[in-house]
């Protein structure tokens, strides 16, 4: 999924073929060049960028659907997907999760949360989780670029030098998975008058001792 070299070609093809290529490409919600793209590239067996965060995604939104933490939601584009979470906590606000795919970067992409809420008590204590966390992260040998603030958190997911679409599906599903765990775990705590800070803790080091593949 790194940068890729495109260029403009003329060809001359059937009014009645480009009509089917376009109810293709309306019903995968794509352009007609880009399907045009992929329809040539599975034919001489070649996978287009395109075509893998396609794959990572379908794959990853087939591990969610096995789970009852996590729920996915409409996808608004092909390079986006947005998953949500109910947190058992006062008003029972929703959190989303956003995972975006980049198509010509270095990195993998971008991981956003936010929390629906307007209540300034529960914003301020959701800063708090994400301080938390970005602090856990931040004693990693190669900690990730990450920033918060107004009850929202943004991450970016390193791209992995050798890894398969289904290894990449599943580890950005276990990161979501475990986040959304840790932040649970933190309000519960809290609410319980405990320290919620060790339990967080405890989440992630089990998480990152037991992951093969950390983005």
């Amino acid at each position: 999924m790194g940068k890729v070299q495109k260029s403009v070609y003329s060809i001359v093809l059937s009014d009645d073929v480009v009509a089917c290529i376009d109810r293709l490409a309306y019903a995968n919600g794509t352009s007609r060049s880009n399907m045009i793209n992929q329809i040539l590239a599975e034919h001489v067996s070649y996978t287009t960028p395109e075509k893998r965060r396609g794959d990572i995604f379908s794959k990853a939104v087939e591990m969610i659907n096995a789970m009852d933490q996590l729920q996915v939601m409409l996808r608004p584009s092909d390079t986006l997907l947005s998953v949500k979470s109910a947190l058992s906590y006062k008003y029972n606000p929703t959190v989303r999760y956003s995972i975006e795919l980049y198509k010509n970067s270095s990195a993998l992409g971008q991981l956003r949360v936010t929390l629906r809420t307007q209540n300034t008590s529960l914003v301020a204590l959701m800063n708090s989780f994400f301080a938390l966390w970005t602090q856990i992260e931040a004693g990693l040998s190669d900690p990730p670029q990450a920033e918060y603030g107004e009850g929202r958190y943004s991450r970016m997911l390193r791209r992995p030098d050798s890894a398969d679409e289904q290894a990449i599906a599943k580890a950005i599903v276990s990161y979501v998975e475990t986040m959304d765990t840790a932040m649970k775990s933190f309000f519960s705590d809290m609410g319980r008058g405990l320290d919620p800070s060790s339990g967080a803790a405890k989440i992630y080091s089990d998480y990152a001792n037991k992951s093969t593949l950390l983005l």
